[in-house]
């Protein structure tokens, strides 16, 4: 008989109030990738579609716990990171994912897409040296690079550049993402000896909240589905673009992307009630 329970995946991350980014972004991706996602918490923010009015870490312990119940009974294929705030949530997670045998994804998540800090200041060094050791792929983008290595990224040349410095903090693989540069965007992923890289076309449109979240997390369900990482990314890479293209607006600024994109193309035009 087939095993109907669905590969599992494990997001520890900010909680986004708007629904765009985040642990709900990350479970949305996850629920149309067509794995189980579960979710540790591990701060709280209010936010909308102008921005983050706050957040609110929660206590090592309640994270730590909440690691411990799902993967001492549950278990995971992938785990994706996102918003992680502190020094102290971040060596949490980072001593319990040292323990863990499937992929980690790591999202080094700085700042939100409005431009707020969703990252202490103190908490870079932590990353560095302990979190970025247990990703099998971090997912930085150009802000974050900057900011983990110093290596400012001007075009396409130094993408390659960024990757090494990315490399040498202790990932398997680093996907630098050329998004935010001028042209069409472009990619880098590389373990230090192979390197693919990987274009989409720019869609013209700003409702674009959560991206990041959406593409590390379609990368941890795709690792979970057994595909590997060249393959993950690049099936991600579709998903998010797609995702981005259907990016809708909600409230008055950035809307977010659309995580049933593919549903609403198969299901076709829908009445309005």
């Amino acid at each position: 008989m087939t095993d109907p329970t669905p590969p599992r995946v494990l997001t520890v991350a900010g909680s986004d109030s708007g629904g765009g980014a985040g642990i709900q972004a990350d479970l949305k991706t996850m629920l149309a990738l067509g794995v189980h996602g579960m979710s540790v918490i591990a701060a709280v923010t209010a936010q909308n579609s102008l921005g983050v009015q706050g957040y609110w870490e929660l206590p090592p312990e309640a994270v730590r716990a909440q690691l411990d119940s799902v993967l001492g009974d549950i278990g995971v294929q992938a785990v994706k990171t996102g918003m992680l705030a502190s020094p102290a949530l971040v060596e949490v997670v980072a001593e319990v994912l040292a323990g863990v045998e499937a992929p980690v994804v790591v999202d080094p998540v700085g700042v939100s897409k409005h431009g707020d800090t969703l990252l202490a200041p103190e908490a870079v060094d932590t990353v560095k040296s302990r979190l970025l050791r247990t990703a099998t792929v971090v997912t930085p983008n150009l802000w974050e690079v900057a900011q983990l290595t110093g290596v400012k990224v001007e075009d396409e040349t130094d993408l390659g550049r960024a990757a090494e410095a990315v490399l040498e903090l202790g990932p398997t693989w680093a996907l630098i993402k050329g998004g935010h540069l001028p042209g069409a965007p472009v990619d880098l992923l590389t373990d230090g000896t192979r390197e693919f890289r990987f274009t989409a076309e720019r869609h013209d449109n700003r409702h674009t909240h959560g991206t990041g979240c959406t593409l590390a997390s379609a990368i941890a369900s795709y690792l979970a589905r057994g595909e590997d990482v060249p393959a993950a990314v690049e099936r991600a890479k579709t998903y998010v673009t797609g995702a981005i293209a259907h990016g809708f607006a909600l409230g008055e600024g950035i809307g977010p992307v659309d995580h049933a994109w593919q549903w609403r193309r198969d299901a076709g035009p829908q009445e309005t009630p």
